[in-house]
Formats: C-alpha cells, structure tokens, sequence
C-alpha cells in the first residue's frame, strides 16, 4: 500500500513503546487549490467549507500507513477549511488503550476525532463517548451534497450501524457511530510458485484447507504450510478463523443471546481448524499475532496465510519480501460453506467522533473530508500512500487503483469476489465483546494444547452464558 516499505512500518509498530508524534501541527498548506465556491460564505442554511475558519481541532490516530495518508494531506484540509489540525499517534499496541482511557477520563479538551474499530462501538456507544453522526449525515447545511454517503460500500456503513442493544439484529439499524475509513477483508494468500511447481489451487471449502496446508508442510518442512493467529487475544478470533467460522454457517450466538459456540458447527470447525495449525502451522502457534502471521509470510517461512488481505499486499513489496517471495504473493477468496457461502469477516478502520468535544460541526467537517472522494482517491492512487482497501464503491472502479494492483496476483478479483458476498462483520455486538473473545481464543489455545475440543467449548459457554446473567443480557 506505499512505496516505502512496509516492513519497516510492522516493526514499528512491535517495537515503539510510546508516542511517536505529540500534538503536530499539519505541514504549511500548499498553494490554494479550493474551489472558489467553496470558498465563498455561503448562503445561510446552506453548506460551507469555511463556515469554522479559524478553529482548530485534535485528533487521535493509530500508527498505521492511512494514518501517514492522512498527515500528509493535512495541508489541503486546512487550506479548503481554514480550520488547523493537531494530533497525537501511538503505535497499535498502546492505541487502543489510550482511547478507552481518554474517553473514559472524560476531558472533552483532548481529542475530537479518533481512529476505531467497528467492535469498540459496542463498548464506546453505550458509555456515551461516541456522537450519534446520522443528523449530521442527513443535514444538507453540514454536509456537502457531494459526499455521496450511500458510496460507501453497504457491508460497512451497516457494520457500524447500531441499536445500542446486544442482539444479532441489532446491526445495520439505529445510529450510524461511525465512519468507515479502511477496511480489511480476510483472504486466503499463497505462493503462487509453490502452487505452480506441485499442481495445487486455492481451496474451496475446510476440508481443503486442511488437506492443502499439511500437503504444503510436507513438501517443505521447514517451512509452515499456513500462518494464522494464535496469540491469547480477541485479534485471533476474527480474521481467518471467524471468516471460516461464519461461511460454514456457525453463529456466535443465537437470537436470544445464547452462546453457540459448543454447537455441532462450531465444534467441527474448531477441531479442523485445530488439526490444520498442529500438522501444518507454526510451532509458536499461540504466541502469532497479526505481525509475526505476515512477517513469517513475507520472510518465505510460510507458504499461505489466511489473514487480512492487506497484510499480503504489505509483504509483497520491495524491501519488505525476501527474494523468492516479491512477486510471487497471489490472492483468493477463503474457503467457501457447505452451500457455496463465502460469509467474510472484516476489520474496518474507522473514524469517530468524541461526543464531549466542543467542536463538533468542525470535526464534522473534518470527518467528512477525510472520508471523502477526493482524499481517499489521492491515499489510494498516488505512490507516496498506501491506503488499500477503498471503503468506497466508486474508488474500487477507479482505472488507477485497479491499475496500482495489477502487480499483486487476483488482488482485485478477490476484492471482487468478497464484497458480493456477505461481506461485514459477523460477531454479534455485546458490550462484552473483547473479554469473551478473549476468553474464546483461550479455548483454542486449550484444544491446541490436548484439551477435548466438545469439553472445552461447553466450558467456555458455560463461563460466557454466566458473563451475560451477571451485565444483565441473559437472565
């Protein structure tokens, strides 16, 4: 996603321990390039760029390449609205953390706009620290009418759609409380060379997967047939595994808010999944993040990943792939259901409002500039960004972003292919969303170590159902 090396930007992110950029200033604005009827004071009642010239605004940001997108166009903001913008950025490890702390803290003062995730909806939302962003949305005096909202592609404006109740129907509805801003989508990543010289294809279903990940162990045993997560966090449950979870039809819990994770589905879900990563996966299994999946990939130490697809695309870059690995990375779609389902799981990094801030029509202003159509097309097309995947329709169509992919094997047609199916978030919301995966990581741990796979989940529904009778959810 950027010409500079993405490798250096995963080690970042493993090594930093504190703040790398503290209240910075944009860069001096380039020569004006705002239209001059944006420019213009607009009529009463209707919309204006500039209509908060002179206020400023602070944001958080995770260090990540859409967030150097981002900086990097500061300037243009500024120069369209006339409003300054600082902020802070922490590496992936602590940001999270200092989120929750500030908004919990309560200091309106600090940020008015922050990174996210879809999942900290359901913790952020009910607490009160997220505004509400629909009235702004639907406000013609607020938003530009070229925005083009309904752009943005439909399994990711509905994924942060809520009621604010915990429910598998309580998505797509209610307040929209955040913007979708990246997103990633879990694929299945290979070496195509590897897959030429033994006569193999992609799998189509998660007997395949199986099948396929112990035939790549044993034409090279040193290498893992298969990278996926392991460590003891809520991050290992939803990318690959979920994503095969979900496309063989099992739920994570049922309308009523039952956990359904010791049901017949997921229990032989669980046992393949399990099965594959002992014969074929790494032996540090359950200390794999997101970083040692894809650095373990791009290194030639694996032959496939089953992970974000942007973490290949990361990978398949010079200076980040060993040799025989730069040029070599190809894409697919992850293994299908029983009836052809290709139910896939995402990350979508997001943008949020501080429902405390104090300049809330200015950071509204913000936000939507930066999930406009100008910026994200600049972040995705021009060679100094990298900020793939597009969250919009029309930048996905776009020659020169499809163009910029050419060189990353079935990257566009595997896009393709996921956003027509059922392409969002799969987890149901619960305000407990991070302990009980968590938890549900630890079970695969558990099975991973000998532990009967049907025991184990009914213990871990059990302790799951008693977490949900003690917030109130279940009775």
């Amino acid at each position: 996603m950027k010409t500079r090396s993405m490798y250096a930007v995963l080690a970042l992110l493993v090594i930093l321990s504190m703040v790398i950029s503290a209240c910075a200033p944009a860069p001096a604005a380039p020569a004006a390039e705002a239209p001059a009827e944006q420019a213009a004071a607009a009529p009463a009642g209707e919309f204006n760029w500039r209509a908060h010239e002179g206020e400023s605004l602070k944001l958080l940001l995770n260090q990540h390449p859409y967030q150097q997108a981002l900086v990097g166009e500061l300037p243009k903001f500024t120069e369209l609205t006339g409003i300054e913008v600082t902020y802070d950025v922490f590496p992936e490890q602590n940001y999270f953390d200092k989120v929750t702390i500030d908004l919990q803290a309560g200091d309106a003062s600090t940020y008015d706009v922050f990174m996210t995730g879809a999942y900290m909806i359901w913790q952020y939302a009910p607490a009160g620290w997220m505004e509400p962003l629909e009235g702004y949305i639907n406000d013609p005096s607020k938003t530009n009418a070229e925005y083009d909202f309904e752009d943005i592609l439909p399994g990711l404006r509905n994924s942060e759609m809520w009621t604010g109740e915990a429910g598998r129907d309580s998505m797509g509805a209610g307040s929209q409380w955040a913007l979708p801003w990246g997103w990633e989508s879990n694929a299945y990543m290979y070496r195509k060379d590897i897959f030429d010289a033994n006569g193999l294809t992609p799998p189509a279903n998660i007997d395949e997967l199986v099948e396929v990940s112990k035939k790549l162990k044993e034409i090279n045993p040193e290498m893992a047939g298969i990278v996926v997560r392991g460590s003891l966090n809520w991050a290992t449950i939803h990318p690959g595994f979920m994503t095969m979870y979900a496309s063989q039809g099992c739920v994570d819990y049922d309308e009523n808010m039952i956990p359904q994770m010791n049901s017949p589905c997921a229990v032989e879900v669980t046992e393949k999944w399990i099965d594959m990563v002992k014969s074929a996966g790494p032996e540090a299994w359950t200390t794999y993040t997101w970083y040692q999946a894809g650095s373990d990939f791009g290194a030639g130490k694996a032959a496939t990943l089953f992970d974000a697809d942007i973490l290949g695309f990361f990978q398949n870059q010079e200076g980040a792939a060993a040799p025989e690995v730069l040029g070599n990375v190809a894409w697919a779609p992850g293994p299908r259901g029983p009836d052809g389902e290709l139910n896939t799981n995402v990350w979508i990094w997001s943008l949020a409002m501080n429902a405390g801030s104090k300049k809330k029509d200015a950071a509204w202003l913000f936000m939507q500039w930066a999930t406009g159509k100008d910026f994200l097309t600049t972040a995705v097309v021009e060679d100094q960004y990298t900020m793939v995947n597009p969250v919009r329709q029309s930048i996905i169509d776009n020659p020169d972003f499809q163009k910029r992919m050419e060189f990353h094997t079935d990257y566009m047609s595997t896009l393709q292919a996921i956003s027509e199916g059922d392409m969002r978030i799969h987890f149901t919301p619960s305000p407990i969303f991070f302990e009980t995966t968590t938890e549900w990581a630890q079970a695969l741990q558990d099975i991973y170590a000998g532990q009967d796979a049907q025991t184990r989940l009914d213990a871990l529904v059990k302790s799951l159902t008693e977490q949900l009778q003690d917030i109130g959810i279940l009775e």
